[in-house]
């Protein structure tokens, strides 16, 4: 299979080029031309019309779309998962859990894989990321407490039979947190901080073990303080944790986004949506998140008991927008936050989130004005 698009406006890391044409051949990009190539021989030519076409986005932090969430028992909640989040222009999503039991995490690990057999038919799913269930229970947020424990080991490769676990957050001052940061490691897992009341000193034992990821970045962990600067300073102190960050201007304000991106290596921040099951719905929808009511008004997820924050409905090209407009920093920079740093860390920095010849074609289509998305490629497919 043979595909040209035409007119296309590439933003790739580091990389701007108006007037493009990529050459895409058997699932990989060929060529990326700064010039028109010629249409003979291609099955397919897509005409970009001057948007910007951007590496697939790869959200590693989500947990649904379209009224389902990946805990459901329904094994339809993963495909509807992927398939909303390939209309945003995501192409290699981490499904994210909740705290739940663990029968429910086997059951969701057991349902990506069910996806995975049925030939992925939307974005791609290689693994998953368990958030919690060994998180500290004063800071759970939206997660329900019922089902808060101490990290096992035991537990997280019973799962990661089932299928794949990628990426664990959890509170790194919770007894034997800095051993599991090791184990995890050893096994391929990225451990994570998140939902975390640890001081700079408690995370240090996590980091010499290997931890270098922080779980939305501000949103449930300990503030920045003149006399305990808190995981929020640990993020802006030691430049090579990999900061996720929800660039919704609801979760982080204008300023705290402006301050993040323009004083954070841009190597090291995780654009990411945390999207519930309400994302793609209207305002009004109710449902619950882990035992726990929550309902969709003014755009905001919110517990309807005590008011937190639930997560999002935010799509990753709108976060990006979203950023540029806040800092200025040109989308050849940015857009890295998007793909390519995500792919550094779970290991496929030499194959996704560039537009570049050898890279896989996972590519996402979009208007320059609203961030729109127009169409979407994956593995050189055209699927949106």
């Amino acid at each position: 299979m043979k595909t040209l698009i035409k007119n296309a406006h590439v933003i790739s890391p580091g990389v701007e080029i108006e007037n493009a044409s990529i050459a895409i051949k058997d699932g990989k990009i060929a060529k990326v031309s700064k010039r028109p190539l010629s249409p003979k021989g291609y099955d397919e030519v897509y005409d970009a019309r001057g948007w910007y076409v951007m590496p697939g986005f790869i959200d590693v932090h989500t947990h649904g779309a379209l009224t389902y969430d990946f805990c459901d028992a329904d094994p339809q909640a993963v495909f509807k998962l992927a398939e909303g989040k390939l209309a945003e222009g995501v192409t290699t999503v981490l499904p994210t859990t909740l705290t739940v039991s663990h029968e429910e995490l086997l059951a969701a690990a057991a349902n990506a894989k069910a996806y995975v057999d049925a030939g992925q038919p939307f974005a791609k799913v290689p693994a998953i990321h368990l958030e919690g269930p060994f998180i500290n229970v004063k800071c759970c947020g939206a997660q329900n407490p019922e089902y808060v424990r101490k990290p096992d080991l035991k537990e997280v490769k019973e799962i990661n039979k089932v299928f794949p676990v990628k990426l664990i957050s959890y509170a790194v001052e919770t007894e034997g947190g800095a051993a599991f940061a090791k184990q995890c490691v050893k096994m391929g897992i990225v451990p994570s901080c998140g939902h975390t009341g640890a001081k700079l000193k408690e995370l240090m034992p996590a980091y010499a073990n290997g931890l270098r990821h922080m779980t939305h970045f501000c949103n449930q962990m300990t503030p920045l303080h003149h006399r305990e600067i808190g995981m929020v300073g640990a993020g802006f102190l030691i430049e090579d944790l990999n900061t996720e960050v929800i660039c919704d201007k609801i979760h982080l304000c204008p300023d705290m986004l402006k301050l993040i991106f323009t004083r954070r290596n841009l190597a090291h921040i995780q654009m990411i949506t945390d999207s519930l099951r309400c994302s793609h719905c209207d305002d009004g929808y109710a449902f619950q998140m882990g035992g726990l009511d929550v309902k969709l008004e003014n755009g905001e997820a919110r517990l309807v008991k005590g008011g937190n924050l639930a997560g999002s409905t935010l799509w990753m090209g709108k976060g990006l927008k979203n950023v540029h407009e806040v800092t200025g920093i040109a989308l050849k920079d940015l857009v890295r936050t998007t793909s390519w740093n995500q792919a550094i860390e779970l290991g496929w920095g030499d194959t996704l989130g560039k537009v570049e010849e050898g890279y896989t074609a996972d590519l996402a289509v979009l208007c320059r004005k609203r961030f729109d998305i127009h169409a979407v490629f994956v593995d050189g497919v055209r699927k949106v």
